[in-house]
């Protein structure tokens, strides 16, 4: 009987550790991968979010800083070329003076093939060169602006510097609009390797090769200098353009030829000269007495002046030369007036 007991308290003994255990809790063991970090291709990347702050950017490149700007013009001129107006006998859709393709010279203010439409804003009528210390100073007279009472087009200095006919640097500018100096739209081109004009200075050279004004040293206040070149419409007068380049960025010239441009798209320095560039048959004329050229075609909307010189006195043989009177050497009667030509009036 005692035996019998003692079996039944073990197995009660048994079954209570059983169930106690079961109500123990329960510890859960979670299987650890390892990880790897996942590979993105730059395409795939996600776009990085910039918070807005309200705080304009500021720019990285610092801004340009002048140091040199011109004042005004010098009260005395050095020398002065009146151009041919284009407006006189514009309704009869010719010219009389001033455009010799062969030549070199451009009187062109109008449309290619008809010539119906004339520009005033591309009609220069005279020019001026000025200088001090610091500045060369070109003006331009144009007979008026556009339709929208702005001169939106190109404008430049041509200037010959060993005054053998080819030009050596030319200035240009865009769409001028503001009477107060400003190097906007103004840039400086060097015929560094010397093949403006080709081989005939001045004069139609067949089958020319060349860059012309083919390296850029100024570009609206980006070069060596600053302060290089500047342009603005006169104050003093809304139809004048005036240009002022630094004697410094020339190397200080003493004697120079100097002449001015008009013109659009064909006025491009990779072009000079543009009588090189095309046949006189491809630019044809402005003047009818050249019939089997007249009227212009590819070479349009453009004009030139005739070139002043400056710091010497000319032989009259210079290229391109503007016609000058030569004094004698008895002391004859000094230069006539400046005069602008007209069809009653050649000069």
């Amino acid at each position: 009987m005692k035996s019998v007991n003692s079996r039944s308290l073990l197995l009660m003994a048994m079954l209570l550790v059983v169930i106690q255990a079961c109500s123990l809790p329960t510890v859960q063991t979670t299987e650890v991968s390892p990880t790897v970090a996942a590979v993105t291709s730059p395409t795939e990347a996600a776009p990085i979010e910039i918070p807005i702050t309200g705080e304009t950017a500021q720019p990285t490149e610092s801004p340009i800083r002048h140091q040199v700007i011109p004042l005004s013009l010098p009260a005395d001129r050095i020398n002065h070329a009146g151009d041919y107006d284009s407006s006189v006998l514009a309704s009869k859709k010719l010219v009389t003076d001033g455009d010799r393709f062969t030549f070199g010279r451009f009187e062109r203010p109008f449309n290619a093939n008809t010539m119906d439409t004339y520009f005033p804003y591309l009609d220069i009528v005279d020019t001026f060169v000025l200088q001090d210390e610091t500045w060369i100073y070109g003006t331009l007279v144009i007979k008026g602006p556009d339709s929208a009472d702005s001169f939106a087009s190109k404008y430049a200095v041509e200037l010959d510097l060993d005054r053998d006919g080819k030009g050596d640097w030319l200035i240009t500018a865009s769409n001028p609009a503001s009477t107060d100096w400003t190097v906007d739209g103004v840039q400086v081109y060097w015929d560094a390797n010397s093949d403006v004009g080709d081989i005939s200075a001045m004069y139609t050279d067949e089958k020319a090769v060349g860059d012309g004004f083919e390296m850029l040293v100024f570009d609206q206040g980006v070069g060596d200098d600053p302060d290089a070149a500047w342009v603005r419409i006169s104050p003093n007068a809304s139809n004048t353009i005036e240009f002022a380049v630094k004697r410094s960025v020339l190397s200080n010239p003493e004697s120079y030829l100097i002449n001015m441009w008009a013109g659009t798209s064909l006025l491009d320095p990779a072009l000079f000269d543009l009588n090189d560039r095309f046949t006189h048959e491809q630019a044809g004329a402005a003047d009818p007495g050249f019939e089997i050229y007249y009227p212009i075609k590819a070479v349009s909307e453009l004009d030139s002046s005739c070139r002043m010189a400056v710091g010497f006195q000319p032989s009259g043989e210079e290229p391109g030369l503007c016609e000058v009177f030569i004094p004698k050497d008895d002391g004859g009667a000094g230069p006539p007036p400046a005069c602008i030509p007209s069809p009653n009036n050649p000069c």
